[in-house]
């Protein structure tokens, strides 16, 4: 009989729920795209629902159920700091406690209950340790037969780094850095301090970091202090934290405000605030800390592990400008990253680790023509042109339903040409934060007003930020300093060099958004200020609509590339059903929509009967 396995991950920040048959992942989904809450930490009902019933399974078909992290673990790491750290703390000891004696404790008996929803059945639960899920999430669906594995993230139970390797269905770990001495929360404290949320705005202060002036004696001094006062840096990357600066451990806040306005001479930014050149040349520092932390770590785990190829999972495994950076470096021959790097993933490691390590189970060979064995990350449910007409026939939409998918693609191939913004909408949803082609809005790169069209009209979030580029996978290197795949968004790496203009006089001077708009390449539109970009390769073979639609797209306009941004506006999930989409898109200015064959014209879109704004609907992230 097969083996079917459920993985979870919840309680903390972006449940999920992964299904595995024989080893093999049938489906994952975040809960957030299902309860359209962003960052859902709820038990994920819905996601489990979904996973179980896309394996046609129930729980009495399970052989287990894997819980991403250990509880009691992680309350012997709380109870310790609370103590080590006290009296400080009293106020977040008096919050934390009730819901570890009342819930947290009994994790078991909770999962239980939860679980007797999704219908009848006992499977065993399993807790590998939060680290281990990451490092199965990593290295058990990458290409590698062998190798060095690398998790960085907050902190899981106790530790917050990690070095090991991978061998067969074997994975040991080398060396370990524990709490409270973390690179993901020294990262989320400049997210706090520079005004974005912790948890979901570190991106953001990726993206801002190129704002930064490099070089410039600001910058340095910044780094500079990071390393004097707050980091202690040792060579094979490993650090202690001065926790005289940090409040994250027992206070409620991530860092100690007035200790850090009197060191950086900079108060916290207020959040949506206007953004000073002094935020962007400290969103750099840390930026260049922290890639300097992650090499080091990296050379580490190649002396250790002696591998030629890395593997990484862990929230700063999603420090896209980072693993650019390593990939470039040459430390690793190749470089494999878990798409759903963060807790998310957790889901799919901790049912891996049950697969491999509990139940002592090899790994199956990689698929033929297969890249790893994520299967593109569109591991979500998939629609048909009858959910997308039933969405039509609700709201008396018209729309042009198409049964020659080539002429689709030269429709909308046009449409991008002539400066319309597309919703695509196609296939299995994505599992991990970036759409793939999945869940995308689409817009030509060369058009100088895409950036600021999709960030101000279409996405409502602040200006600044960057968009990427999908590209056609044989053509990556003519477009980018690129020379492999990046199917899952998560590598940073310049545009080439011919496709660039030289920049104006005075460029590093002029303020933010005068830069931002200055055209610095043919591709305006996912060329950030420092000339880089992130970058999705598309493959015939893991997404077939996808790269038919570009390589139309370039057959018939001379370009291999679309931007793509995903589907949702700013403090919304990415879109997960038909219904998500068509409200996602009358809510904006987006132009057209496409579900599957199905063309929407929103010229020809009816008033949209909701009430209410979605801006009240969604918290701002």
């Amino acid at each position: 009989m097969a083996e079917y396995i459920l993985g979870l991950s919840a309680y903390y920040h972006d449940s999920a729920a992964a299904l595995l048959r024989d080893g093999v992942i049938v489906a994952a989904a975040h809960e957030e795209r299902f309860t359209r809450k962003k960052h859902d930490a709820s038990f994920p009902r819905k996601a489990a629902a979904y996973v179980l019933e896309e394996g046609g399974v129930g729980l009495s078909d399970l052989a287990a159920v894997a819980f991403y992290d250990k509880p009691y673990l992680k309350f012997e790491r709380l109870m310790e700091t609370y103590h080590g750290f006290a009296p400080r703390g009293v106020v977040s000891f008096l919050a934390a406690m009730p819901v570890w004696i009342k819930e947290k404790l009994f994790m078991k008996k909770m999962l239980r209950e939860e679980l007797a929803r999704l219908g009848r059945g006992r499977p065993r639960i399993l807790f590998p340790e939060h680290h281990l899920s990451h490092a199965a999430s990593a290295f058990y669906p990458s290409p590698f037969d062998e190798a060095a594995i690398l998790t960085i993230d907050g902190v899981g139970e106790w530790s917050t780094t990690t070095i090991g390797v991978g061998r067969g269905k074997d994975i040991t770990f080398l060396r370990e850095l524990d709490f409270p001495h973390s690179l993901g929360l020294l990262y989320s404290a400049f997210t706090y301090y520079c005004g974005f949320k912790v948890n979901s705005g570190e991106y953001k202060l990726m993206g801002l970091a190129p704002y930064g002036i490099a070089g410039s004696e600001r910058v340095e001094t910044y780094k500079q202090k990071i390393l004097d006062e707050l980091v202690d840096l040792r060579p094979d990357g490993s650090m202690l934290l001065n926790m005289a600066y940090f409040d994250y451990a027992t206070g409620l806040t991530m860092c100690r405000d007035g200790k850090w306005e009197r060191l950086f001479g900079l108060p916290k930014r207020a959040g949506e605030s206007e953004l000073s050149q002094e935020h962007m040349d400290m969103a750099l520092a840390i930026q260049e800390v922290t890639e300097d932390v992650v090499m080091l770590l990296a050379k580490t785990a190649r002396e250790l592990s002696g591998c030629k190829n890395l593997v990484m999972a862990g929230g700063v495994a999603l420090n896209c400008v980072a693993n650019g950076k390593l990939l470039r470096a040459g430390v690793f021959d190749d470089i494999w990253i878990q798409p759903a790097a963060g807790d998310a993933g957790g889901a799919l490691g901790a049912a891996l680790a049950a697969h491999h390590v509990w139940a002592g189970h090899e790994r199956a060979p990689l698929p033929e023509g297969a890249m790893d064995r994520m299967a593109g990350s569109y591991l979500g449910p998939e629609f048909t042109r009858r959910d997308a007409l039933r969405v039509a026939s609700r709201n008396d939409a018209p729309c042009d339903a198409y049964d020659d998918f080539d002429a689709l693609c030269v429709r909308v191939a046009d449409l991008l040409a002539d400066g319309k913004v597309v919703g695509w909408f196609q296939g299995r949803m994505e599992y991990g934060p970036r759409a793939l082609g999945g869940r995308s809005i689409l817009g030509d790169p060369r058009n100088p007003e895409m950036q600021k069209k999709l960030n101000l009209k279409i996405k409502y979030r602040e200006g600044f930020r960057p968009f990427a580029p999908s590209v056609l996978a044989e053509a990556v290197s003519e477009c980018f300093e690129q020379d492999r795949p990046s199917p899952y968004m998560l590598l940073v790496a310049p545009v080439a060099e011919k496709l660039r203009f030289d920049l104006p006089e005075g460029y590093w001077q002029k303020p933010m958004f005068d830069r931002l708009y200055v055209e610095r390449s043919k591709l305006p539109a996912i060329t950030h200020v420092d000339f880089s970009a992130r970058i999705q390769t598309v493959h015939a073979a893991t997404n077939p609509r996808y790269h038919k639609l570009i390589s139309t797209f370039n057959a018939r306009h001379g370009c291999p590339v679309v931007v793509n941004t995903s589907f949702n506006v700013r403090g919304e999930p990415i879109v997960c059903t038909p219904w998500d989409a068509y409200r996602c898109f009358m809510r904006t200015e987006m132009d057209y929509l496409v579900i599957g064959d199905c063309l929407f014209d929103k010229e020809k879109q009816p008033e949209f009967a909701e009430s209410g704004d979605w801006r009240d609907e969604y918290e701002l992230d």
